[in-house]
């Protein structure tokens, strides 16, 4: 009885002719030495860190990939859950690990959910999620599914090695749930799972004996995840589940559901989960998010936080999150010990990132960033944007001002309220406590010049002090 009320549940497409909850993205695949030869590069790079189960009963994970087998290619997936409307660092390494299979020639899914989000994953967590307005969710799900097309239309384009690679589908599990009826979806799978398996997972005993306890909604997360697979199984083919280390409850909640009802084997992979230098781990719970949305987290902040990783985690990190062949990282490494002080593997790890998330023309502004900023680069300074300067300078008042013939230092540090009326603003400009576009200015009464003052984007960069920066835009000029 329940086997068939699933089986009207699972009324969709199959793979390769996406509906309307997906966007299939066509690119190219990478030639490996067999399936053995993408699971062991990626476990020596540390991109792939548990496998689940070890061994299964009819087919083994190896076999099922291996290019030469009658069931290559697979199809693999991710979840990644919109309870921001962002994408961060943290998500980054299961995006790889998607982005390995399909260089490999696999086909692969990006599961945005929609519909779990509204529950809370409780993986890793000492307390329950703040619930999410149903509206709020959508608008997430809308930008985490724009913000996954754009890294995968970059991966496609600046990564592109000749060889064809697997498809990239991008999906909303609100797409199955939307339209199901509880009390039918309960009859049709709760039956299939015990009570006792789902209470003895990890992240559900350690809520349990929190002071706070566990929701049932909490509970029920690992249920939906579960049946998520299911579906993609069936419908897609999918037989290969990523996620990161703490969703490994999750996903042997899925291969045993799997198993059950079908007597197949379905695998899991898990990718390490990304942490702070104290060993939190990154994410939006934790307050230490990077995000990998411009308007949340600049190109050049993200280039500055791979810039700056200690010396002891950028060969890792180098491993972890760029497509550069191990013994191209060797050399870079050998050159650092040689050169430390050049920070190379660290502006290479940056660079890679960078340009993967926000494209090449990312990658350009945040090197014009930190040349303007670190550097005090006047060439950087003319060809910034002012989305670059308010990006750089996210503290800076910004101001349009018409330029006045005879306009002095003095009228536009005041004009900018820059320092404060009278003797003391005078004094500050006089005792060198003032720049323009990197340079000092001691005489109040100086005319500003085109091309010194004012940059040939028609902006100006004033500093008073150390610390204190107010971006002018010229009008009229």
């Amino acid at each position: 009885m329940a086997a068939s009320m699933l089986r009207r549940l699972l009324r969709g497409r199959r793979f390769g002719t996406p509906g309307l909850s997906g966007v299939l993205l066509l690119g190219q695949r990478e030639a490996h030495s067999g399936a053995q030869g993408l699971l062991a590069v990626q476990k020596a790079r540390g991109l792939f860190k548990e496998f689940f189960p070890e061994k299964g009963t009819k087919v083994e994970l190896p076999e099922l990939l291996d290019p030469g087998s009658g069931s290559f290619p697979q199809t693999v997936y991710c979840g990644f859950d919109p309870t921001a409307d962002s994408l961060h660092v943290g998500h980054l390494l299961a995006l790889l690990g998607l982005f390995h299979f399909q260089r490999a020639g696999h086909n692969v899914i990006a599961l945005v959910g929609g519909a779990t989000a509204r529950l809370g994953d409780p993986s890793g967590r000492t307390k329950e999620r703040e619930a999410l307005a149903p509206e709020q969710v959508r608008g997430n799900a809308r930008a985490l599914r724009r913000g996954l097309e754009a890294v995968v239309a970059n991966h496609q384009r600046l990564f592109a090695n000749g060889r064809p690679w697997g498809s990239f589908t991008v999906l909303d599990n609100a797409a199955w749930y939307q339209k199901r009826h509880l009390v039918d979806f309960l009859a049709a799978v709760g039956g299939h799972f015990r009570m006792g398996t789902l209470l003895s997972r990890v992240s559900v005993q350690a809520r349990l004996q929190s002071a706070g306890g566990m929701s049932l909604a909490e509970f029920l997360y690992q249920v939906l995840q579960a049946y998520d697979f299911y579906y993609l199984f069936q419908q897609y083919g999918c037989r290969v589940q990523l996620g990161g280390s703490d969703q490994l409850g999750n996903i042997m909640s899925g291969y045993e559901f799997i198993h059950k009802l079908t007597g197949e084997d379905v695998f899991g992979i898990t990718v390490p989960l990304v942490t702070s230098t104290t060993g939190a781990k990154l994410g939006k719970s934790a307050g230490n998010a990077v995000w990998l949305n411009r308007e949340k987290t600049s190109p050049f902040e993200l280039y500055q936080f791979f810039v700056r990783q200690q010396d002891n985690l950028v060969e890792r990190y180098l491993k972890l999150f760029t497509f550069l062949p191990l013994p191209e990282i060797d050399h870079i490494m050998q050159l650092h010990d040689k050169e430390p002080e050049k920070r190379g593997p660290q502006k290479r790890l940056a660079a890679e990132v960078t340009k993967l998330v926000h494209g090449q023309e990312g990658l350009d502004s945040a090197k014009r960033c930190t040349q303007a900023l670190y550097h005090s680069s006047i060439d950087a300074l003319e060809v910034m944007s002012d989305q670059e300067l308010k990006e750089l300078f996210k503290e800076a008042s910004f101001s349009e001002l018409v330029l006045d013939p005879g306009t002095s230092v003095l009228d536009i540090c005041r004009k900018a309220n820059a320092i404060p009326d009278g003797p003391r603003g005078y004094r500050m400009i006089t005792e060198g406590g003032v720049s323009i576009n990197h340079r000092q200015v001691t005489n109040p009464e100086s005319v500003l010049v085109v091309g010194q003052h004012i940059l040939k984007n028609g902006l100006s960069l004033l500093k008073i002090g150390k610390r204190n920066f107010y971006i002018i835009k010229w009008l009229q000029l």
